[in-house]
């Protein structure tokens, strides 16, 4: 779903998929190699070349990140961009937010004035509720968290989590 040329919101994608934006797709490669490497300054050109992401795009992640105060960047020879906190101190839902702008569902998930239906909706309140879940759910996934060995093998992993509406009122 699409806001405005700016900010996109999680897109809906045929087949039950909601998918985030190739560039915060690759602001988590980014930032996954920096953590692993937390405590050296990396500069564009190497970022690029480690994670095979054209240098122009990682330029430009680099700079939203260094604005959302993510990275912090320091100029000259021995300069470069570093984590601004360690990695488990930085959700995966401020990188998105960084990247994407607010995460949303759905319009009236930001502003009922994005909505024509506002004024006679009966299900808003539902919908923040289920926005509401889905940012705690991305809160509480760090960089540190995404650094760590894939769960591969635990085959309950790979299930679908179902988590019925009646539980996201507890």
């Amino acid at each position: 779903m699409e806001l405005n040329s700016t900010r996109i919101v999680l897109n809906y994608l045929g087949e039950g998929m909601l998918r985030l934006s190739k560039l915060t797709d690759y602001a988590t490669v980014i930032l996954s190699f920096m953590a692993r490497d937390n405590d050296q300054m990396h500069a564009a050109m190497e970022i690029a070349s480690i994670t095979g992401i054209a240098l122009p795009t990682v330029s430009k992640i680099l700079k939203l990140l260094v604005n959302a105060k993510i990275l912090i960047s320091t100029r000259g020879a021995k300069g470069g961009y570093e984590l601004a906190r360690a990695p488990a101190e930085i959700s995966i839902a401020a990188v998105i937010s960084a990247l994407e702008g607010p995460i949303a569902l759905t319009e009236c998930s930001i502003s009922q004035q994005g909505c024509e239906q506002a004024s006679g909706c009966g299900i808003r309140g539902n919908w923040n509720l289920i926005n509401q879940t889905i940012h705690n759910a991305l809160e509480s996934v760090t960089l540190a968290d995404m650094v760590r060995p894939a769960r591969s093998q635990d085959l309950t992993w790979k299930q679908e989590i179902l988590i019925p509406v009646a539980s996201l009122y507890r």
